[in-house]
């Protein structure tokens, strides 16, 4: 957090304190470790909150030293700021606890790194490579230790980034190797998402998301003209029992940063669980 790493070697041994470079150390740090939080609990990257997030810590990081902000330095506000900081990166996620004490660990283990290396090596000027250097090291121990604990039924989870007529969204995907769906007609693999995460997506058409029957859905998007011809059906089988799943082709789908040119998405309810909205 905010002060635990960069800003604590500046305070131990330093008795002037440049600004711009502690803001700058604070920056990189908070914005790393808010980014790297959300990879290890698979969120969907909204990298503009947690640069806005960074930026707060950066500036209180700053605040501190300035005459008339000593008292910002107690514990109380240090607990505000960072609770500040975490509801600006990780308000509204579904994983928000989580990701927050990921967040504290993984600053916890950088702060670590730091004093580790003054202890064997005496104080040590922080500078933008160190601390680049000490949080890689700090985040692969931590990668490491969550590699270790499956995730949701031990399966990886991935992140969908979906565009379609100038809109975009993404959410987090299981990885689930039973899944055999594809299109009867293309053969094309198609991933199933859960509706619900598609509403910025659909814009103006979300209401059609709220419809549970497949036939009825596909019937309701033709009198949009944008999705006319976009939305079909396709039959499904499961152990459960099958049906008809309502699906289309997005103009762009991307599968951690790699683009998918040929996959399908379904909608269900069903694809939804603890972490994800999907299923690959």
């Amino acid at each position: 957090m905010t002060n635990c790493a960069a800003c604590r070697c500046y305070t131990q041994a330093m008795e002037i304190i440049y600004a711009d470079s502690l803001f700058l150390s604070n920056l990189l740090a908070d914005y790393l470790l808010c980014l790297c939080a959300a990879r290890l609990c698979a969120l969907p990257l909204r990298r503009g909150r947690y640069f806005m997030a960074a930026l707060l810590g950066a500036a209180y990081s700053v605040l501190v030293f300035a005459p008339g902000f000593a008292f910002l330095g107690r514990a109380l506000w240090k607990g505000v700021f960072g609770a500040l900081m975490l509801l600006i990166a990780y308000g509204g996620e579904r994983r928000a606890p989580a990701c927050a004490g990921v967040f504290l660990a993984l600053s916890a283990a950088l702060g670590g790194a730091l004093w580790a290396l003054e202890l064997n090596f005496g104080y040590i000027r922080l500078d933008l490579r160190l601390l680049t250097l000490c949080f890689l090291l700090a985040y692969a121990v931590l990668r490491l230790i969550f590699s270790a604990a499956p995730g949701p039924s031990g399966r990886s989870v991935k992140v969908l980034e979906i565009h379609m007529l100038s809109r975009s969204c993404r959410l987090s995907a299981m990885v689930d190797s039973g899944n055999c769906l594809s299109d009867p007609i293309s053969g094309a693999p198609v991933a199933v998402v859960c509706p619900r995460a598609l509403r910025e997506l659909f814009g103006p058409a979300a209401s059609l998301l709220d419809i549970a029957d497949p036939v009825e859905f596909v019937r309701s998007a033709a009198a949009f003209p944008e999705l006319k011809g976009r939305v079909r059906l396709i039959p499904f089988s499961a152990l459960g029992g099958g049906g008809l799943l309502p699906v289309f082709k997005p103009d762009s789908l991307l599968i951690d940063g790699r683009e998918d040119r040929d996959r399908l998405l379904a909608l269900s309810p069903r694809a939804a669980g603890p972490g994800f909205d999907g299923v690959i």
